[in-house]
């Protein structure tokens, strides 16, 4: 069944536009504290967010909603969202939410939400929200003794900093590294700068100087081309580039070549594996992740098991399996030995970690195997439910067919934009090119006469 709040990755969408609306978000805190308020004791939320400036916006509207339904919030100010997840159980709050649209531009924002054990909630649990937010909320509200109390706790994200330092091995330190770092001017544009240099490493920082409205803009993972320039300037030895509140990491490499989360996965599957420090005896991504890892693995004699996309998928089969190692292309790395969701910072100290213990540069490091050509194209929908069109079915079944063994087809609904996603690759690039742009002219020519 469609859900008509939450996506994959929380509820997102343009601020003051609904459903990313002041008076939804005080329902969130209502339902949500409703469904996490049991037992005599205090309830406490805590709530960060990135950079944009709706965040104030909707940080207020949410704590109106949980102190409204007694419960006590902890505000965190700018906080990368994997801090927010480790902070939910460091302080033994009942909820956890973060304020962000991650990768998406300033004029988007989101609303994540954690349980006391730091995991992203499940479905059931986020239906069960979505069943309360569009009811009378009002026997829900606690009475006049009982409502909850808001603070900031600004130096919390300290207890951050030096859990994220604690992840890098400790006969490792990154002095004689130049590093070079993007913040997207977001969340993480205080920790992440700190983090290296305390770590011992000779730090350049861009995008970190956020004004509310240029998160994303032109830096970040998604737009690293600034991080490329930076680290051919400044001739450092590797480039990171976070998102928005840093869940997720891209690297440039010392030549300015752009390393994506499957080389990063690759790096750290093979690393771990040599150290018997990987379970499952693989790693977990989803079905976005490039054929080249697949086949790379394999050569190890490691496994890479499938999901649908969206990290909180990831993070489900690893608990349910005992991956400890997962990700997707975009950059969500999850390492589980050191948290509960994307984390780009560490992800990024484990690749540092394997250039200092082999001595090696980061291009050596990080280009772990050959990626099969792959072309993933978007289609833009207005409605409708062109996927289920008879034409489209078939032409799907056509290309899968043609494809065989040699190749991969993913089609698939966004979960946070009005669009389709498709993507095909194999080792002949001129037939994935043609399939993708017939397969785009078919959806789109059905999306057309709808």
């Amino acid at each position: 069944m469609k859900r008509r709040y939450f996506g994959t990755d929380g509820i997102r969408g343009e601020a003051n536009i609904f459903p990313m609306t002041p008076d939804l978000a005080m329902r969130v805190g209502i339902a949500a504290g409703t469904i996490f308020r049991n037992g005599a004791h205090r309830h406490r939320v805590v709530i960060g967010k990135d950079t944009r400036l709706s965040g104030y916006m909707l940080e207020n509207a949410l704590v109106a909603g949980f102190t409204a339904a007694g419960l006590d919030v902890f505000l965190l100010g700018p906080i990368p969202t994997p801090a927010v997840a480790m902070l939910t159980r460091s302080l033994r709050c009942d909820i956890g939410v973060m304020i962000s649209a991650s990768h998406n531009p300033f004029q988007d924002n989101g609303i994540k939400l954690f349980g006391p054990d730091g995991y992203k909630l499940s479905d059931d649990l986020e239906t069960q929200i979505e069943d309360l937010l569009d009811k009378d909320l009002s026997g829900q509200l606690a009475k006049a003794e009982e409502i909850g109390r808001a603070k900031r706790v600004d130096g919390d994200i300290y207890r951050y900093l030096e859990h994220v330092k604690r992840t890098l091995p400790r006969d490792v330190t990154l002095q004689g590294l130049r590093v070079a770092v993007d913040c997207a001017n977001g969340a993480a544009y205080k920790v992440a700068p700190a983090v290296l240099w305390e770590l011992g490493a000779d730090v350049v920082t861009i995008g970190n100087d956020p004004n509310g409205t240029n998160i994303n803009l032109n830096c970040g993972s998604t737009s690293p081309v600034a991080l490329q320039k930076k680290v051919d300037e400044v001739r450092a030895d590797i480039g990171i580039a976070l998102d928005g509140d840093a869940d997720r990491v891209i690297i440039v490499d010392e030549n300015g070549s752009i390393v994506d989360g499957d080389q990063l996965m690759a790096v750290i599957a093979e690393s771990w594996a040599e150290s018997q420090q990987l379970r499952g005896n693989g790693i977990v991504a989803t079905v976005m992740s490039n054929l080249g890892l697949e086949r790379f693995l394999e050569d190890k004699g490691l496994g890479l098991a499938r999901t649908k996309v969206g990290d909180r998928y990831v993070v489900e089969h690893m608990r349910q399996h005992n991956y400890n190692v997962g990700g997707e292309q975009s950059g969500h790395i999850v390492l589980s030995d050191y948290g509960t969701t994307g984390d780009g910072l560490v992800a990024a100290l484990q690749i540092l970690a394997a250039v200092k213990r082999t001595g090696k540069t980061v291009s050596e490091i990080c280009r772990r195997f050959e990626p099969v050509p792959q072309l993933l194209r978007n289609v833009r929908i207005s409605g409708g439910k062109p996927l289920e069109d008879l034409q489209v079915v078939k032409a799907i079944a056509d290309a899968e067919a043609e494809l065989s063994k040699n190749g991969r087809l993913v089609i698939r609904p966004s979960g946070t934009e009005p669009l389709i996603r498709v993507m095909a690759e194999g080792d002949d690039r001129a037939q994935i090119e043609r399939i993708v742009n017939d397969l785009i002219g078919t959806i789109s020519s059905v999306r057309s006469a709808a």
